[in-house]
């Protein structure tokens, strides 16, 4: 009885020693098909790629690349503001507005008092930016109507100072932002006293205006991306 025990644990041990073999074998010949494969993309014809072909070397191109530092990558892939809570003080809108939108885009609003052309407008505001350049703000500017034009930051945290500067110009009537709406120096009793129908009019008139200039962008970034993509298979062409 305990020989033939003994037998059958011989046997097991022997099949589990060619199962292994077999894996091990299987593995390297994986290994070696894949290997083969790769020395026959790498050695093909950059005019014999195909759109896989060319993925895979976008890809390996990606990989090589540095990682982007955080003020570099595209504002949806960065970490949002750290807020400490402790330090929010509900009294002070200015001062949330600044730790909740650091590092972040804002759009904002400013109207040009006393019914402007828009050639007027473009150079009144073109003055303000101006300014604020010097004073180490930096802004981009979209005239949008008549008497409107729309001051789009990178750094959110900025929007206060920016606004502190239009309201104190003697032709600006008003500066909206986040649908706040901020009297000017050059804001009379009628604008200030404020029309709700006028009012929502405008409000819409700048969502649309905020989602035109946000497709702009998307369409300048897939128009980079391409350029990109020009550029490297220009690369690839050159290095072969």
């Amino acid at each position: 009885m305990k020989s033939l025990r003994k037998r059958h644990v011989q046997i097991i041990i022997v099949l589990i020693y060619w199962y292994c073999c077999l894996c091990l074998a299987n593995n390297e010949s994986g290994e070696s098909k894949k290997g083969t494969k790769d020395e026959k993309w790498k050695k093909k014809d950059i005019r014999d790629y195909t759109e896989a072909d060319l993925e895979r070397l976008y890809d390996q191109w990606e990989e090589d690349d540095e990682p982007l530092e955080e003020d570099e990558l595209p504002e949806y892939k960065r970490p949002p503001p750290q807020v400490d809570m402790g330090k929010l003080d509900a009294d002070d809108p200015d001062g949330l507005l600044r730790m909740t939108k650091k590092g972040r885009t804002l759009m904002m609003f400013a109207t040009v008092s006393g019914n402007p052309t828009e050639k007027e407008t473009e150079q009144i505001t073109g003055l303000w930016q101006s300014s604020l350049f010097n004073a180490h703000l930096e802004t981009q500017r979209y005239v949008v109507g008549s008497n409107r034009v729309l001051f789009m930051l990178k750094d959110g945290a900025m929007s206060i100072d920016v606004k502190n500067f239009l309201v104190s110009q003697d032709r600006c009537e008003e500066v909206t932002i986040e649908g706040k709406n901020y009297p000017g120096k050059g804001a009379t009793q009628d604008s200030v006293g404020g029309n709700t129908v006028k009012d929502d009019q405008k409000k819409t008139d700048d969502v649309n205006k905020v989602k035109k200039i946000k497709n702009k962008g998307k369409n300048d970034m897939k128009d980079k991306k391409k350029n990109k993509s020009k550029d490297k298979d220009t690369k690839a062409k050159d290095e072969l």
